[in-house]
Formats: structure tokens, C-alpha cells, sequence
């Protein structure tokens, strides 16, 4: 979808923790986009997606559960959050649970609805079965409209919901984002400063940020549009060792981690500066390098961190085989955090970049002249010629006389000579070795 691509509008759903918000969003977006769990309060951040339906595209924010009398620091983020998207939106669904019937905590959210001024579908939620559509008639009382009977979990009467959207939106909502932005993921152990970092880029509070380990779990997208570069920003849950272990929540927080990483072109990996590299971070830049994300190292908590550049770059270029560029940021301060975007949209551009063939083979000449591997069975191994065959990230294909005889040392040497002429460090360089 090109970026010139106008959506219908934007639509926020809302509502009580564990009324089934999250698995009515998978329902409408056809995805496993939300993270969904028994637990209540899994959806803390609002997370935008692109919803379809009859060929026409509106922006769907997923929300966490608002709980307006409960007075701890994170819910109130939570409610805060859902009243951003609210004022965001151009269709609020307000979803509650039929089988509940009315609580106490759907008439606060009412209350603030009818204070917002904006137009709202009541979606009473969890009704399974169509022979108990009339169960949503109770929800009249709430003074928000003609309630809409539906089970996300099942589908029924989610299409009738979707004609209803679509014909109320007003048809001109932002454009969508193309494929010439830059995709970032932002990815580190827990509590490294991940959503400190993206809302310091951002200049705004777009993700919840708390002292608590694991605040962020799912993977948030937020557009960036700086001079005439469109950024795709994604906050990401805590990469823990031991994955395999995990379970229930931590288990799919971390998937949707390792998808963000595997769908952007760069990859931040944050490196708290007070604690210096330690195993998990290497860990992490790994999987970086194994999603083909180029990789940016940023020292975060710079304003208390005890560890130096100078400290952690022999470390890194001597255990990182992508050889990322590092850069020390504060994002409390604010110090060093317009650097990141600008290493970002640099590393971008050698993701993207082609090696003309006539350059590439000039390339291959001297590195034959350099160093050759031991011959083996009497064979000398002849590069040939060599052409670039794919990008974002670069993959090339080098012809030889005889495959067998690319030693592995060799093949990394080619790799490391590669990224030095071109200046692709932390860069995913990826070499087809061809027997002619």
C-alpha cells in the first residue's frame, strides 16, 4: 500500500479490563495482532492496526482496560492511554460484557463517553449464542445508543459491525504508511529504558513507562514523520534468556518482540549503561542479526550510567559479527537522542543500498591478489565474478570455480572485507557462495 493511500478514519475500542476488547480487535483485523490472555489488564498501551472490510482500510486502536476508580500509577497510564485514543478517533466502540450485564465501572466509562462528544457503538460482547441477542437490550440504560449484540471469540454479528463502521467513518482519515519508511524495532532485556527511549523520541508520552519489569507487552507501533522521513517506531516487551520457558503472557509478549524484530529494517538494541554489556544483551543483538534487522547498539541511562563508549565497543566488534555502530543516549535528559534517528536513517540507507556489478568484481579481483584459501586435492579456489542480487538487507552472489573449497574462516573474511570497503557495519550481510 503506497503512502498516498487515504484510510476511511480512525476507530478507538474501549472498555472495562476483560471484556474481550483484545480478541474482538483479532476478530476485525483477521489477525493475532492483540495479545489475548484469561489474565485481565494484558493490553496496557494503545496499539494501532489496519482493519479491512469490503476492500475499504480504517485505522483500529486497541486500548487496555479502563478502570477510572482504580488509583494506581499504571492504571491510571492505562486510562490515560485510552483517553488519547479516544480523542484520536472518529468512532469510539465501547465494548461491555452481555454476560455481566451493567457494572459500575461501564457506567464511569459511559460517563466519560458522553462527555467526549463522539460518535459510539455499544458492543455487547461475549453473546455466543443468536438466540440471546435480546440480552443486549439492558445495555440501553447506558444512554450511548442502540446496543450491538456480537461474540468477538465466535464472529457472530461482527460483519454487521464492520458495514456499520465503515458506512460511519467519514472517509478521510490519514494517509497509510508506505513501504519507503523506515521500519525500527526497539529491542532489549527488561526495564533497559525501551519506552523511555521511543517516548523521548517522540517528544510525547505515547507508551506507558514504569519502574516495573515487563510494563510494555506487545509490540506498539508508532509512526514518526521527521523532515521527509517516515519512521514505523515499535516498542517491544523484555527479551528474558531461557525463552523456551516461558509461559502464558510473557510467552506471547516475547513472540510478538521477536515478530517486530523480524519485520523492521533496523534494529535498536538497548544496553543499559549503568549496568554495562552483560551475556542477555549479546543474546539479544542476536536475535537482531538472525531476524536480518541491522543493528544499532544504544547505552541508555546515560545520565547514570558508569560504563563508557570506549568500554563496550572492543567488546561488541569482537562478539558481534554485524559490528554495530553504538550510540550513548539519555532519554531523560534528552542528550544523544536526536543521534539515534540519524544513525538510524544511516544504517538504513546501506540496507538499502546496491554495489554496481563492475565495482563488485573490482572488489573480488583484489581480494583474490589479498589472500587465498589452502588449496585442497591439488584445487586452488578461483573467484570468478560476483553480482548483488538483493536488498533491504544486501545479498550477493559470488561465482566460484570449486564451493567445497570456501573454507569457513574464509567466508567470513570475504564477509568482513565486504562490510569494511562498503562501510556496511551492522549491517546483515548475507553471501551466496556458487560453484559455476
Amino acid at each position: 500500500m503506497t503512502e498516498d493511500a487515504p484510510l476511511l478514519g480512525t476507530v478507538a475500542i474501549v472498555g472495562f479490563p476483560n471484556v474481550g476488547k483484545s480478541t474482538l480487535v483479532n476478530r476485525l483485523t483477521a489477525t493475532r495482532a492483540a495479545v489475548v490472555h484469561e489474565t485481565p489488564g494484558v493490553t496496557r498501551d494503545r496499539k494501532e492496526l489496519i482493519c479491512e472490510w469490503n476492500g475499504k482500510r480504517f485505522l483500529l486502536i486497541d486500548t487496555g482496560g479502563v478502570d477510572v476508580a482504580d488509583e494506581t500509577p499504571i492504571t491510571r497510564s492505562i486510562v490515560d492511554q485510552a483517553r488519547t485514543a479516544v480523542e484520536e478517533a472518529d468512532l469510539v466502540l465501547f465494548v461491555v460484557d452481555a454476560r455481566a450485564g451493567i457494572t459500575p465501572g461501564d457506567e464511569e466509562i459511559a460517563e466519560l463517553l458522553r462527555a467526549s462528544n463522539k460518535p459510539v457503538l455499544v458492543i455487547a460482547n461475549k453473546i455466543d449464542d443468536p438466540s440471546r441477542d435480546s440480552e443486549a437490550a439492558e445495555f440501553y440504560r447506558l444512554g450511548l445508543g442502540d446496543p450491538i449484540p456480537l461474540s468477538g471469540l465466535h464472529g457472530h454479528g461482527t460483519g454487521d459491525l464492520l458495514d456499520t463502521v465503515v458506512a460511519t467513518l467519514p472517509g478521510e482519515g490519514r494517509a497509510e504508511t508506505g513501504e519507503e519508511a523506515i521500519r525500527v524495532a526497539i529491542l532489549g532485556r527488561p526495564n533497559v529504558g525501551k519506552s523511555s527511549l521511543l517516548n523521548a523520541l517522540l517528544g510525547e508520552e505515547r507508551v506507558i513507562v514504569s519502574e516495573l519489569p515487563g510494563t510494555t507487552r506487545d509490540a506498539i507501533d508508532t509512526i514518526l514523520v521527521r523532515g521527509d522521513r517516515t519512521f514505523v517506531l515499535v516498542d517491544t516487551a523484555g527479551l528474558r534468556r531461557k525463552r523456551k520457558q516461558r509461559q502464558g503472557i510473557e510467552y506471547y509478549s516475547e513472540l510478538r518482540a521477536l515478530e517486530a524484530a523480524e519485520r523492521a529494517d533496523v534494529a535498536v538494541v538497548l544496553v543499559d549503561a549503568s549496568e554495562g554489556i552483560v551475556e542477555q544483551d549479546l543474546s539479544v543483538a542476536d536475535v537482531a542479526r538472525k531476524a536480518q534487522s541491522s543493528t544499532l547498539v544504544v547505552l541508555s541511562k546515560w545520565d547514570i550510567g558508569t560504563v563508557a563508549l570506549d568500554d563496550v565497543k572492543p567488546e561488541l566488534e569482537r562478539r558481534l559479527r554485524q559490528r554495530p555502530p553504538i550510540v550513548a543516549v539519555s532519554a531523560k535528559t534528552g542528550r544523544g537522542v536526536a543521534r539515534v534517528l540519524d544513525r538510524v536513517e544511516e544504517l538504513f540507507e546501506k540496507h538499502t543500498a546496491r554495489i554496481s556489478t563492475p565495482e563488485l568484481n573490482k572488489f573480488l579481483a583484489e581480494l583474490r591478489e589479498a589472500r587465498q584459501p589452502p588449496a585442497r586435492r591439488g584445487r586452488k579456489l578461483n573467484m570468478l565474478y560476483g553480482t548483488q542480487t538483493g536488498v533491504r538487507p544486501p545479498r550477493f552472489r559470488f561465482f566460484v570455480n570449486d564451493r567445497s573449497l570456501i573454507t569457513r574462516d574464509y567466508g567470513y573474511w570475504v564477509e568482513n572485507q565486504l562490510r569494511e570497503r562498503y562501510k556496511l557495519q551492522g549491517v546483515p550481510v548475507t553471501i551466496d557462495f556458487v560453484s559455476r
